[in-house]
């Protein structure tokens, strides 16, 4: 039986190194028939990743038979649908380019555009960790940190992307300002310049004079023969309190699912509870803070989410 209809979902993720498709049967059954990927190649410029898009989209047109009503395309940065651009994306060459009216026009398709945490965090939302422990979830924040540090934010099952689409953009927020390098976002002392790995590597490495990975700081902080490491790891955790308890003031997630590699130090599941509960306008922190299911399928999952179709009015066409 053939399970290509014009009911399936599809779904781009335009990451750093690799664009990825997926077909998902439907939204109510969203097991994957199809996954391709392509190399990104920014270096080449933004016309390349373009074309590399059309490229994928191509070769997954001709494998399923037809091409969709519409798709979902997860990206590195955010859309400012007012103003037709891209702002913050790692891969540069994609900034001030509206992204989404480029695509629309060479794949001949109209789309949604998503955050890449956004589309991590409705795909963890729907099909995830907490589509598995807690179904009744309204509120969902979901984190990335790793070598970059960004947030989405999902509010009875719809992504929240706002009238300048950063709608749950955390990893931008200052947090210490004057501290680690300026950003490509272009403030010193952000979530991302303080929390990421490469930045948590970097303070080491300036407090120690050694270069060690985050996986070593970590472990030798847990041995306690290390004070830098422990420094290190103290610093992770006050900081990464601290910049939640701004989301939790405001939004009191229901659930905060947390990926990326940094979120595999455990100490942020067991010792944040004690630090955040000081911060926020509340006694105690009762929230879960959990670790994702879904790995690096995340994204490409969540993308395909976004085209379906009755959910996709409001991303959009944000007010």
């Amino acid at each position: 039986m053939n399970d290509f209809d014009k009911y399936n979902l599809w779904g781009i993720d335009l990451g750093g190194t690799k664009i990825e498709g997926i077909v998902l049967k439907s939204f109510q059954e969203p097991k994957s028939l199809l996954r391709l990927r392509v190399p990104t190649e920014a270096h080449l410029g933004y016309e390349h990743i373009l074309h590399q898009v059309k490229i994928l989209v191509d070769q997954m047109e001709a494998k399923v038979g037809f091409r969709p009503e519409i798709i979902g395309v997860g990206t590195p940065g955010v859309y400012i649908p007012h103003q037709g651009q891209m702002k913050n994306c790692n891969a540069t060459v994609v900034n001030g380019r509206d992204l989404k009216k480029d695509l629309e026009k060479i794949l001949r398709m109209p789309l949604v555009l998503a955050n890449d945490a956004n589309c991590f965090a409705l795909a963890e939302t729907k099909l995830g960790v907490v589509a598995d422990k807690y179904p009744d979830a309204e509120v969902v924040f979901g984190i990335i940190l790793g070598t970059g540090v960004g947030g989405g934010l999902v509010v009875n099952g719809k992504v929240i992307q706002g009238k300048h689409g950063i709608g749950g953009e955390w990893g931008h927020n200052y947090l210490y300002p004057g501290e680690g390098k300026i950003c490509y976002c272009g403030k010193q002392g952000c979530n991302e310049q303080i929390l990421s790995g490469p930045a948590l590597e970097a303070y080491y490495t300036q407090k120690s004079g050694n270069q060690i990975s985050l996986q070593k700081i970590y472990e030798n902080h847990l041995k306690g023969t290390d004070p830098i490491a422990s420094r290190t790891i103290e610093r992770l955790l006050t900081g990464f309190a601290k910049a939640l308890s701004v989301v939790v003031n405001i939004v009191d997630p229901d659930v905060i699912v947390m990926g990326g590699g940094v979120s595999n130090i455990d100490s942020l599941y067991t010792e944040t509870y004690g630090i955040l509960k000081e911060m926020i306008f509340n006694h105690e922190f009762e929230t879960p803070l959990v670790k994702a299911q879904l790995g690096d399928s995340a994204g490409v999952f969540g993308a395909a989410l976004l085209a379906n179709l009755p959910n996709s009015i409001k991303i959009m066409h944000p007010a």
